[in-house]
């Protein structure tokens, strides 16, 4: 006894289980992101109150991407909201001719899960930013921690208001 099934079935089937894949990859995905300290949008950011910038540099202008900043070194922060706690980093750029020569990340970890994470952020920043032009900045992922990055991003729109030429 032979059984033929119709070709429409074959295709709902098939839809069906394409379907059933694309939300379990995003459920993966989303707990991926969870346990490797999250992949998500930042939900809010702080710099104008904490922000300080210094024109340590000389007067010049450079004109770089799509904006001209003043040479100097510059601090603001930057705030990211993790599964437990909203975590906050200070940021202190050093730009010459648009270019980030030096970087520096601090920040006050709440939740354990954070310090290790920020403690990857900052070790591996420097290697990340270091030699490019401000207006290129937009890390994702740096050692394994990505919510930090969203921190580290605002804190570097804040840093281009404040070096804007």
């Amino acid at each position: 006894m032979s059984m033929s099934v119709s070709s429409s079935v074959r295709k709902g089937a098939a839809v069906a289980g394409v379907a059933g894949l694309l939300v379990l990859a995003g459920c993966s995905n989303a707990a991926d992101a969870e346990a490797a300290g999250g992949a998500g949008t930042p939900t809010g950011s702080t710099g104008s109150d904490g922000s300080t910038g210094s024109g340590s540099g000389s007067d010049s202008q450079s004109s770089s991407g799509s904006g001209e900043y003043t040479d100097g070194t510059y601090t603001a922060d930057g705030s990211y909201q993790t599964p437990e706690t909203v975590e906050q980093i200070s940021v202190t750029l050093t730009l010459e001719d648009g270019i980030v020569t030096e970087v520096e990340v601090t920040g006050e970890p709440q939740a354990r899960e954070t310090e290790q994470y920020q403690g990857q952020f900052i070790d591996g920043i420097a290697e990340e930013v270091v030699g490019v032009s401000i207006d290129e900045l937009n890390v994702s992922r740096v050692a394994g921690s990505s919510l930090t990055s969203g921190g580290f991003n605002a804190a570097v729109e804040d840093i281009k208001d404040q070096a804007a030429a």
